[in-house]
C-alpha cells in the first residue's frame, strides 16, 4: 500500500512539473524553472520507490496515465485551454487502460500465489 502512496505523491509532483514547463516560458521564467526541476527530480524519486513494491508496468502505466489526465484538467482549469468530447473520451480511454493493467496485474498474482 506504501507504493500507491508513493505513486500519488510522483504524480502531483509529476503534474505541478509539468505546469512549471508552460509558466517557465521555454526556460527563461527562473523560479518556475527551479520548481520544475525540483517537481520532476522529486516525482522520480517517488516513483523509485514505488516500483519497489508495485510492478513497472503498472507502476509507470499509472504515473504516466494519471499525470496525463491531472495536465489535461490542470491545463483546463488553470490554464483556460479548451477539452473536447474526443479529449475526454481519450483520457477516459487512458484510465480504463490504467486500471484494466492494475486488474491484469492482480490476477497474475492470484494465480501465482
Amino acid at each position: 500500500m506504501k507504493g500507491y502512496l508513493y505513486i500519488m505523491i510522483a504524480i502531483i509532483l509529476e503534474v505541478l512539473g509539468a505546469s512549471m514547463l508552460k509558466l517557465s516560458e521555454g526556460f527563461t521564467m527562473l523560479t518556475p524553472t527551479l520548481i520544475l526541476i525540483g517537481a520532476y527530480c522529486l516525482s522520480f524519486l517517488f516513483l523509485i520507490l514505488a516500483l519497489k513494491t508495485i510492478a513497472l508496468s503498472v507502476g509507470y502505466s499509472i504515473w504516466a496515465g494519471v499525470g496525463t489526465v491531472g495536465t489535461a484538467f490542470v491545463g483546463y482549469f488553470f490554464f483556460k485551454e479548451s477539452l473536447s468530447l474526443l479529449n475526454l473520451i481519450g483520457l477516459v480511454i487512458i484510465i480504463v487502460g490504467v486500471i484494466l493493467l492494475n486488474i491484469a496485474t492482480n490476477e497474475v498474482k492470484q494465480v501465482n500465489s
